[in-house]
């Protein structure tokens, strides 16, 4: 585990203490006034166990109707991934309709790769084109959600498939793993196009400074392309979580946004699912008429609790991986 985050929302994982993550979860009992028995709640901080104790003030009561009853999307398209999918693609995209514009993804068949993607065809990209880990997640982006095409950077030439793709440049890139791959998409993008600076996923066990440092020769394409690279935060645009939230909802029940998904069930298999998914990757399936995939989350069974303690007392539905 790394000492420092590189951001100051998440801390690192204590050894001996439980972990947390995103959450979903039904109130069985409160003693706070804005929960009530029955309300669906989402935190940011869930911690992992079937029942918790939480204050109602670190709570977020969802309606279930927002996502058909699917409460697992307000982990994802419905919840911080989904929003940060828009909100970055929307407030440092620049996508403009007409503009014959080129998008590409990277970690595209990620929990907000899959979403941004989305989000940049229908505000107007002509072309969005995804980068992924497998050929298998190359067909789900194109065949289930509409990306132009994809390239598997573990066995293509990404320079060349890129320049193949986007034989007009690139105007946005939606960046979610930096290194070697965003390296490559930044030598291809045209003059006053966009950085969207997500993530940095290949970079984050490397003891540098977040956003890590960028090479000479990137950092010279950059200013002579005068193109934009800005570090986006979802939390610093909350002000705003509401519509995106609302719109995301209508975009998913009208299935203009599809959702990759996969399901895992049993709280004893957390800690396998998530070191299988960064040991071997992710396996795009289809089930439930879903397109099942690598944003991972974990049903616990119902139980029922005689807890009586402060604050709110929570049955766990799901966690965010």
């Amino acid at each position: 585990m790394n000492d420092d985050t590189g951001v100051d929302y998440v801390t690192p994982w204590q050894l001996c203490e439980r972990v947390d993550g995103g959450g979903v979860g039904v109130v069985e009992s409160s003693r706070c006034s804005p929960c009530s028995v029955g309300d669906v709640v989402t935190s940011f901080n869930w911690p992992w166990q079937t029942h918790a104790v939480m204050k109602g003030s670190v709570l977020q009561k969802v309606d279930p109707k927002l996502v058909d009853g699917r409460v697992s999307y307000f982990l994802g398209a419905v919840g911080i991934t989904g929003l940060t999918a828009l909100l970055g693609v929307r407030e440092k995209g620049n996508v403009t309709k007409g503009a014959n514009q080129t998008m590409v993804v990277s970690g595209a068949a990620g929990a907000c790769g899959s979403i941004a993607g989305q989000i940049g065809r229908l505000d107007g990209c002509v072309r969005v084109v995804g980068i992924c880990g497998s050929d298998q997640k190359c067909r789900a982006l194109v065949d289930d959600l509409g990306f132009s095409a994809a390239i598997n950077y573990r066995r293509e030439d990404v320079p060349a498939r890129l320049a193949e793709c986007c034989p007009g440049g690139i105007d946005i890139y939606f960046d979610n793993v930096g290194g070697a791959i965003s390296d490559a998409v930044i030598t291809q993008m045209n003059s006053g196009s966009h950085v969207i600076l997500c993530g940095q996923i290949s970079q984050y066990n490397k003891d540098v400074p977040y956003p890590p440092p960028l090479s000479e020769e990137i950092k010279e394409t950059l200013r002579r392309k005068n193109i934009t690279r800005e570090r986006f935060t979802v939390l610093n645009y909350m002000n705003k979580a509401e519509a995106a939230l609302c719109e995301l909802s209508q975009r998913v029940q009208s299935g203009q946004i599809n959702v990759l998904e996969t399901v895992v069930n049993g709280i004893e298999n957390m800690g396998g699912i998530r070191i299988y998914f960064w040991q071997k990757g992710n396996q795009t399936t289809r089930n439930r008429s879903d397109v099942e995939h690598n944003t991972a989350s974990l049903w616990t069974d119902y139980q029922t609790s005689d807890e009586n303690d402060w604050g709110t007392t929570l049955q766990q539905l799901k966690f965010n991986l």
